[in-house]
């Protein structure tokens, strides 16, 4: 087990990613204490009861008065208001990350939140499930995985390298991305997939309403390519709004992409398909 890098570590939002973080630094023993925070207090009951946390914070203002780090793992629209409230209570080196999967918009709005000799490192674990709350935490989830951390120019370094070594120490292999390049990326890889998977299950759903039970025919793959539409709504709701322009430049290029696949399917082009498909393969194969 490693020496604490940390004494106390505060989780503002103690769900799948808040937690799965807690659940990770305190196996791998480098934080001391971790005081939880969240708007539920059913699930900030829970997640003391299993020992995801190990002290629950009646209020923000409470729970981030003895941190030296502050993980903010709530849906992205909320983080910098989190941050603002956070701000006046945040005892001096204090360092506030978070782990939400925009960057740009959410980095500018929270560098300049906090106060002096207080540092703000976005940051973005690349990991997750369709599950949510701090039931849903594990220790594991982070194992291997990639972090992505979008320093600025204001980025104390620092506070940088601290982040960098806490997640680390929960398994991840940390990468550092401009902000704004982050979000194109994500909003190919991530974002895109996540629109469409929720478009699937709209557009299957409304078949639906003409051929009765023609749910109950969706058989694995339906299923496997949809999981993640059963993701948090809210949270997926923020994320298309605060990467809007990102994400409509990949839906447009998904559009004409699908719409060339309709063409060829309507002119029954074989040939074409067959090479559409395989070409695909080949690339998906190369991920793997």
């Amino acid at each position: 087990m490693s020496q604490p890098i940390i004494t106390t570590l505060t989780v503002v939002g103690v769900g799948l990613i808040g937690g799965s973080f807690s659940r990770a630094l305190k196996a791998a023993g480098v934080v001391q204490r971790v005081v939880g925070v969240d708007l539920d207090a059913d699930n900030l009951a829970l997640a003391l009861r299993l020992g995801v946390i190990d002290e629950a914070a009646p209020s923000l203002a409470e729970g981030v008065r003895g941190a030296q780090v502050v993980f903010v793992a709530v849906p992205v629209g909320a983080v910098s208001t989190v941050v603002a409230q956070a701000a006046p209570f945040l005892p001096p080196g204090c360092i506030a990350t978070d782990g939400g999967s925009v960057k740009e918009q959410l980095v500018l709005a929270c560098e300049p939140l906090m106060p002096a000799g207080t540092f703000f490192v976005g940051g973005h674990p690349i990991a997750g499930t369709e599950h949510s709350g701090a039931a849903a935490a594990f220790g594991e989830l982070f194992q291997g995985r990639r972090c992505i951390l979008t320093p600025t120019a204001s980025t104390d370094a620092a506070a940088l390298n601290l982040v960098r070594r806490l997640w680390q120490a929960a398994g991840s292999r940390v990468e550092c991305m401009e902000p704004a390049t982050h979000d194109r990326v994500f909003a190919a890889v991530s974002h895109l997939p996540h629109m469409v998977a929720y478009a699937l299950v709209h557009a299957v759903a409304r078949s639906a309403e003409e051929e009765e039970n023609i749910l109950a025919f969706s058989a694995g793959g339906f299923r496997d390519f949809t999981r993640i539409a059963s993701s948090n709504p809210a949270m997926w709701r923020d994320i298309a709004l605060m990467n809007r322009g990102a994400l409509l430049d990949m839906l447009d290029r998904y559009s004409a992409e699908f719409n060339a696949l309709r063409e060829r399917v309507a002119t029954g082009d074989g040939p074409w398909l067959e090479e559409f498909f395989h070409t695909s393969k080949r690339l998906r194969d190369g991920i793997i």
